[in-house]
């Protein structure tokens, strides 16, 4: 008999599983694994793989990445503050948001690089009272909705929108003054290509020793491999339908990015899970990649 989670797969290239993939990053129970392998693949899983070839053309590829900032503009119009779930996790996973302090007083410095609507700013504004975050997002209607939040308050928290690939982010936080970026579901968004302009335009800002927690989608998760033909913009990269794209990160890539940009990494493991939809009897796996990167003392600012 098919197993329901075997069966599940057969539903990957439903337009309704494509909207939905946003949400599900969200999606934080407990029960998973940590693992420096990457997931394996079944035979259906892999022929689907090796069967999408045609890139999306060249002409739409520009055209993608010159309306990035308005397709995420209008994700965010259609969706309000009410697409994604609040990061209450973020304390759990990355313990250096509570104890990478010289002493318990000591006020932490945070970027939350990529803040969306504040989903992970504000639990973590309200668990601690001794964090200041600068909050920067590439769409500006973003970047309003965390300023209209009523828990926002200027003395505790910065938000400016910024293009992390162009804007430099000096403008509005000062060398070196930051001890921890979050860098959650964001760089994903960012063409491969940039990618090394966002981590080297963060480094400028974090502290010599100062540390980047970082959560994204993993090689094989479930979202990259339910793409319908015609989504393939290049190795490990798609676009959605609503024009928003994304990367799915294998561990040797990530560590590359950020060692040849000038850190050290601390971890750098793949997160293995199974989301269930109790409602639909389904469960699909999910690889997220989940690391850790310190600036060194001698890395200097580019």
């Amino acid at each position: 008999m098919e197993s329901k989670c075997v069966k599940s797969m057969a539903l990957l290239t439903c337009d309704k599983c494509e909207v939905e993939s946003k949400d599900e990053e969200e999606v934080y129970p407990s029960g998973q694994t940590k693992t420096s392998t990457i997931r394996d693949l079944t035979q259906e899983e892999l022929g689907r793989l090796r069967s999408e070839r045609t890139l999306v053309s060249e002409f739409k590829q520009m055209k993608l990445e010159k309306e990035a900032q308005k397709n995420w503009d209008l994700f965010y119009k259609r969706n309000s503050t009410n697409f994604f779930k609040d990061r209450h996790w973020t304390t759990r996973e990355f313990e250096e948001l509570k104890a990478c302090r010289e002493f318990e007083s000591q006020k932490l410095v945070l970027l939350e690089a990529g803040c969306g609507v504040g989903n992970c700013i504000f639990p973590l504004l309200e668990d601690d009272l001794n964090i200041f975050v600068y909050a920067c997002d590439f769409s500006p209607r973003a970047v309003e909705f965390v300023k209209k939040n009523p828990l926002y308050c200027p003395e505790r928290c910065c938000a400016f929108q910024c293009d992390l690939t162009k804007d430099d982010l000096l403008e509005n936080v000062r060398e070196g003054s930051v001890d921890v970026v979050t860098l959650i579901f964001v760089l994903s968004a960012v063409h491969p290509d940039k990618m090394k302009l966002a981590v080297e335009n963060i480094k400028k800002v974090l502290k010599p020793g100062g540390i980047i927690l970082f959560r994204d989608y993993g090689l094989y998760d479930h979202a990259m491999l339910r793409f319908k033909s015609g989504s393939k913009l290049g190795e490990n990269f798609y676009v959605r339908q609503d024009g928003t794209r994304s990367y799915f990160f294998s561990k040797e890539f990530l560590a590359k990015l950020f060692e040849e940009a000038g850190f050290e990494s601390v971890s750098n493991e793949y997160v293995l899970r199974e989301t269930v939809n109790k409602k639909e009897g389904l469960c699909v796996p999910r690889v997220f990649l989940q690391s850790k990167f310190t600036k060194t003392a001698h890395s200097q600012s580019s």
